[in-house]
């Protein structure tokens, strides 16, 4: 047969179940079940002697896939395996399509396992992703609105407040809500209200003995606290290995809405309204809505493992065997927080009929502020470098001889807390 998956699919179906393969090199992914025997290691270019010695077969595949998986194929099946040299790729550290991605030269799950003069050798595995960086910024806020003008009516509605809902609908407690102004009426101006989420007491003053003043601006949201560092060992399946990714930033908080502006006074007379019905004095123009608060950053991903041989509940058996990994990728560094939302200009003051000179226009709303930027995320945790990691039955390693390379650094995050843990170095590791 041209492929190893061809000859192994025909052994599975035949009495004595065997698969001779050539002391060549095959690329490829195979699966090996039904208590099938693999005899690597043979010259096949001089009458199939053993040359196992000099030339193993040698098993590899593409970055990123297992070279090697044996699965039970019920309770006294035992797969075998002579002078194999099974070689998992390592992972460019350019190659941002795996990411994270781990290099595991074998699996045996749920099976008696028999490796004679073989090596399962493991490559570099790749570092985790960055923290993916946010394109936009957070949802920004509304300008607030006009006031009313000055002789239009008795009682002059202000510019009423503008909202930028940063929550669920069912939860006003981090939207940003402008003051309205404040109103226009014959005798006085009424203060413009302040903004929300209440911090500053940010309204106008309505025009009295005074003018009228305009409202402040909000308070700027507060940044976001940093996520947590990975420290989670992983997960280990048939699929291979799960690293920890970092923790997420916490989201930074909702600005303050701008606060309204002061309304003005009117009245009859001259260089005022004309009349009773109609002298009601400029009203306030309502603050700007403040910025959402910005995401959190990403955790950075983990690194991937390099792992010789995975074992899933397996029973092994070792006769000069080695197994031998490459270096655990990097844990991948968190990612900055979204920047907050931006807050919107407060809306102009009321004016004033042409001919009322003896009046004041009406003040102006405060600019909302803008939102806090989101906390970076956790650095994400460094590869593994592990010989045999294992879930279920301890393993023996007895007849195995072990080389490893070195475990990944942690992800970078913002403080010592958001730093990803290095990854484990060991011979053996239970998971």
């Amino acid at each position: 047969m041209k492929t190893l998956g061809a000859a192994l699919a025909l052994a599975e179906k035949n009495e004595k179940r065997r698969v001779y393969a050539c002391a060549e090199t095959f690329e490829e992914a195979v699966e090996v079940t039904q208590g099938v025997t693999i005899y690597g290691g043979l010259d096949c270019a001089s009458g199939w002697g053993w040359a196992g010695e000099q030339r193993k077969t040698v098993l590899t595949a593409a970055a990123g896939e297992i070279p090697l998986v044996m699965r039970g194929g019920g309770a006294e099946a035992t797969v075998r395996v002579e002078d194999l040299h099974v070689q998992a790729r390592g992972i460019a550290p350019d190659d941002v399509t795996l990411a994270g991605a781990s290099s595991i030269a074998a699996v045996a799950e749920e099976v008696n396992v028999e490796l004679a003069r073989c090596v399962l050798e493991a490559g570099d595995a790749a570092a985790g992703a960055e923290g993916a960086a946010y394109e936009t910024s957070a949802t920004g806020g509304a300008e607030g609105k006009s006031g009313g003008e000055a002789c239009s009516a008795a009682f002059i509605v202000p510019g009423l407040s503008v909202k930028n809902d940063c929550g669920t609908p069912e939860d006003a407690s981090d939207d940003s809500l402008s003051g309205a102004g404040g109103i226009g009426q014959a005798d006085s101006g009424g203060p413009g209200a302040k903004g929300s989420p209440e911090t500053l007491a940010n309204g106008g003053e309505g025009e009295g003995a005074k003018v009228c003043t305009d409202g402040n601006a909000g308070e700027n949201g507060t940044e976001g606290g940093p996520g947590a560092g990975a420290t989670g060992l992983g997960e280990l399946s048939a699929s291979g290995y799960v690293g920890a990714a970092g923790g997420d930033g916490v989201k930074g908080t909702t600005a303050q809405g701008g606060g309204g502006g002061g309304g003005a006074k009117g009245g009859v007379g001259a260089g005022k309204c004309t009349d009773e019905a109609s002298a009601g004095g400029a009203s306030g123009g309502s603050g700007g809505a403040g910025g959402c608060g910005g995401a959190g950053g990403r955790g950075g991903g983990a690194g991937g493992a390099s792992i010789a041989l995975v074992s899933l509940s397996a029973t092994l058996s070792f006769e000069d065997v080695t197994l031998k990994t490459g270096r655990g990728g990097a844990g991948g560094k968190g990612g900055a927080g979204q920047e907050g939302g931006a807050g919107r200009a407060g809306g102009p003051g009321g004016t004033k009929p042409e001919g009322a000179t003896a009046l004041n226009i009406a003040c102006a709303g405060g600019a909302g502020g803008k939102g806090g930027v989101g906390g970076p995320g956790g650095g994400g945790r460094g590869g593994h470098a592990i010989g045999l990691a294992y879930k279920g039955t301890v393993p023996s390693v007895q007849g195995a001889a072990i080389e490893l390379g070195e475990a990944g650094t942690g992800g970078t995050g913002a403080n010592a807390e958001g730093e990803g843990a290095v990854g484990v170095k060991a011979e053996v590791q239970a998971f």
